[in-house]
């Protein structure tokens, strides 16, 4: 029997359609699902799932284990009684392309701290549909979410002071000894229960659609971020296991060395891993994550995956990346450990983009990880690479494009005429219909993953772009518009999954 090949569509949640300012977990998840079904699509790959901070990055959440409240369907609250029809009578008139997130959050934080007050409320219980069921799951889900009270307290602590980070809060709470925890977990009770119940609502809502995307036969590729944000509940709760001076202040920070796209590197300002402490604990931190991880999704891409074999280490206070030094992570050691541990191959995607030395891929490799093949980059140079199609072993995912990368249209349209002659030779086309040549060489590789963002099948251009690396505003903000879906396009897509295999 032939191996399973997938075809899939990249769409983060928040990019669906509705009325609320931002995707939700709700009606319109569930059509993007049969959309995908009746399209003969078989995977639905989505960015990381994690509450974010400043600057809306799902690449810098708060939590490593945490879900994003602002996709939490309040049309799903209304169906439970905890939101009625009055309480939207103030909502702002929004762009239904774009996502304004200070806006958003102004609007919907309320709503779901009312619905916590209602779901708390003994008053009106007999008049809300919280159904002794729900209630028995609420109890569960505290029970047993090991993460959920240090995240809770560390949300309502950042609330307390004003959403200050947690390096610049009082010793004691800094520090976090579990009596002072316990301590200020009484003296925030009520704002801790917000974000308990809040985590409850987004894992009910997200496994259930998990639960039908995976009955129709869809899988879910999940998402996580190697390093987690300085200000996150992971690091002050486990100062331990990450790189830190004795005041919470980094010693060194994640980025990567100068190269061909910047003079003087890239810095992230993440701390860093003390991979000792992680080894000592039998990695009983990356363990937890990786199953809760593997419980969100069926796969799981993990960016900047060179970072378990070297990291550049970077001194804290440093302007640029230029003065780091490379040192050596647990790489096969951690891998096989994990799935010793586990019991099983843990199912995931390694992004090794950029510059990767040979270890690199050796790692990967033995792991039996695919890697990720862009055939954009296969074009922006006249040389031979790993990126064209026909360089391809099965053992990869290959996309047209990724979030970070411009929309097939607007990369064909601003590249530079080297690279749209050679994709014009590459495939005998004249360019026209660009972003369908190479979704139809995304599907037609022998990659056993192809992924298409949802802007390449819909022939979008620059304006629609997920990201663009080094630039802070205006990022992850692009949805799709009600109808843009139609029979014609699960028509294409249908008959292009089928003409070669998926």
């Amino acid at each position: 029997m032939k191996p399973k090949k997938y075809a899939g569509i990249l769409l983060h949640p928040t990019s669906l359609p509705g009325p609320y300012g931002i995707g939700e977990l709700g009606e319109q998840a569930y059509r993007f699902v049969d959309f995908l079904v009746r399209s003969g699509m078989n995977t639905w790959q989505v960015l990381p799932l994690g509450h974010t901070g400043f600057g809306d990055s799902p690449y810098q959440p708060f939590s490593a284990f945490a879900g994003q409240p602002l996709i939490i369907s309040l049309d799903e609250l209304k169906k439970a009684g905890l939101l009625g029809g009055d309480d939207f009578k103030d909502m702002p008139l929004w762009n239904p392309e774009q996502i304004n997130y200070g806006d958003l959050i102004e609007f919907k934080t309320p709503l779901l701290k009312k619905a916590y007050e209602r779901f708390l409320d003994e008053s009106v219980k007999d008049k809300y549909s919280t159904d002794e069921k729900f209630m028995e799951e609420y109890r569960n889900f505290l029970d047993g979410t090991y993460w959920l009270k240090d995240y809770a307290l560390f949300m309502a602590g950042k609330d307390y002071h004003n959403g200050m980070p947690w390096y610049m809060w009082e010793d004691d709470l800094k520090k976090g000894t579990k009596a002072v925890k316990e301590e200020w977990f009484k003296k925030l009770e009520h704002e801790a229960g917000y974000y308990c119940f809040i985590q409850f609502l987004f894992m009910k809502q997200w496994m259930a659609l998990k639960e039908y995307a995976n009955e129709k036969g869809i899988s879910i590729i999940g998402d996580i971020p190697i390093f987690m944000g300085w200000d996150s509940v992971d690091v002050w709760a486990h100062q331990d296991l990450f790189l830190l001076e004795k005041d919470g202040y980094p010693k060194v920070v994640a980025g990567v060395p100068p190269d061909y796209f910047s003079a003087t590197g890239q810095l992230w300002g993440n701390p860093l891993y003390n991979w000792k402490k992680h080894t000592q604990t039998g990695y009983e931190w990356w363990l937890e994550r990786i199953k809760h991880q593997l419980k969100l999704s069926d796969f799981l891409r993990i960016d900047h995956f060179r970072g378990f074999d070297t990291y550049w280490a970077v001194p804290y206070g440093e302007e640029t990346a230029i003065n780091g030094k490379w040192c050596k992570a647990p790489g096969i050691n951690f891998f096989t450990q994990l799935e010793a541990t586990l019991g099983y191959h843990i199912p995931i995607i390694a992004e090794d983009l950029g510059e990767i030395d040979e270890s690199v891929t050796e790692l990967r490799e033995k792991m039996g990880f695919p890697g990720m093949k862009v055939l954009q980059f296969a074009f922006e140079n006249p040389e031979e690479n790993d990126f064209l199609p026909h360089n391809f072993d099965r053992n990869c995912v290959c996309y047209t494009g990724t979030h970070d990368n411009n929309t097939t249209l607007g990369w064909y349209t601003h590249a530079y005429e080297a690279s749209r002659d050679k994709l014009r030779r590459y495939f005998s086309t004249d360019g026209n219909d660009i972003c369908w040549i190479l979704i139809r060489a995304c599907l037609g590789s022998v990659a056993n993953m192809a992924i298409v963002p949802l802007q390449d099948v819909l022939c979008l251009d620059s304006w629609a772009r997920m990201n663009k690396p080094g630039v802070g505003e205006g990022n992850w903000a692009w949805r799709y518009k009600e109808g843009a879906l139609d029979r014609k396009l699960e028509e294409r897509l249908y008959e292009t999954c089928k003409m070669y295999g998926r």
